[in-house]
Order: structure tokens, then C-alpha cells, then sequence
């Protein structure tokens, strides 16, 4: 992917003064969001199949109306403690590459609809965890909008391809 490519895309928008819509989900305290056309679907508490032998990350597989789905921690991708032990969680179904993924995470917000002119890149203090798999920023009025990038948050899978 060309480095320039994430700054294109919002920087087009920004000309036209567009908005970028965004799924908002609370992850151990913090904000997070997705673009709103890549979820599918927003489950409450799911039963989930364990995967022997699959990366940390893979909490396992579950049955989406008859059709089996990996089931994503995304506490453990971002490198954050478990959920404690009874804690209800979530899950945002996203397609990528054709595959449904669940990303299982604490809560789902709001829909929001905020101005590509304000988006900003990441900032040097986030953790490298998230910044690899944050595309950028929306500062809001009290806090900070952490935008997820799906297809760097599923690609643990080819880093351990790789090893």
C-alpha cells in the first residue's frame, strides 16, 4: 500500500467537505471506530467454538444463520487485558476479503457521522499495537476517536504465515 494512499483518501474528502460515518465500540475503556459500511452485523453475547491451535487472537468460531464466522478478541489484538470473568461482550460482524470476521469487543455506541477535515493521523504517543492497525484519529470533545483499519487488524493471520 502506498503511505500516500491513507492521506488521499481523506484528503479528497476533505475538499468536498464531506462526512465519514463510523460505528463507534468501547474496548476496555476506549473509544473505537469502524467505518460503518464494512459492519455487517452487531450481535449481542454469542456462543463461541474454540479453534485448537489458532493464533491468540481467533477466540474461536461461531454460527451466524448457518454460516460459520471467525471470531476475532480484539482486547488480545490490541494487547489488553482479558475481560473480567462474567463481563457481557459483543460483537461487530465485518466482511473482509469475502469472509465474515466477529470482532468481539466490550460494547457497541453510536453511529457517528464526523468531518474528514478533522481526521488526523496517528500521533506519535499511541501505542505501536494500535497504531498498527489504526488508520487515524478524531479528537472529540472528550476524547479520543481511535479509527480501526479492519484489514490491519484481521492481517495477524500472514504475520504468522510468515513465521
Amino acid at each position: 500500500m502506498n503511505p500516500r494512499d491513507k492521506g488521499d483518501a481523506h484528503g479528497a474528502a476533505n475538499e468536498r467537505g464531506e462526512n465519514r460515518d463510523f460505528v463507534t465500540m468501547t474496548i476496555h475503556g476506549q473509544l473505537f471506530g469502524i467505518p460503518v459500511l464494512t459492519v455487517q452485523d452487531v450481535l449481542g453475547p454469542q456462543k463461541i467454538t474454540r479453534i485448537p491451535l489458532a493464533s491468540p487472537e481467533v477466540a474461536g468460531a461461531l454460527n451466524l444463520r448457518g454460516r460459520i464466522v471467525t471470531a476475532i478478541d480484539v482486547r488480545k489484538r490490541l494487547g489488553l487485558p482479558n475481560a473480567e470473568d462474567g463481563a457481557k461482550s459483543m460483537s461487530v460482524v465485518v466482511d473482509h476479503g469475502g469472509e465474515l470476521y466477529s470482532l468481539i469487543i466490550d460494547s457497541v455506541g453510536e453511529v457517528l457521522s464526523l468531518p474528514a477535515d478533522s481526521f488526523e493521523r496517528n500521533p506519535a504517543t499511541l501505542d505501536p499495537a494500535w497504531r498498527e492497525v489504526s488508520g487515524g484519529v478524531y479528537r472529540l470533545k472528550n476524547q479520543l476517536l481511535v479509527v480501526l483499519d479492519v484489514a490491519r487488524l484481521l492481517s495477524f493471520n500472514k504475520r504468522a504465515e510468515a513465521a
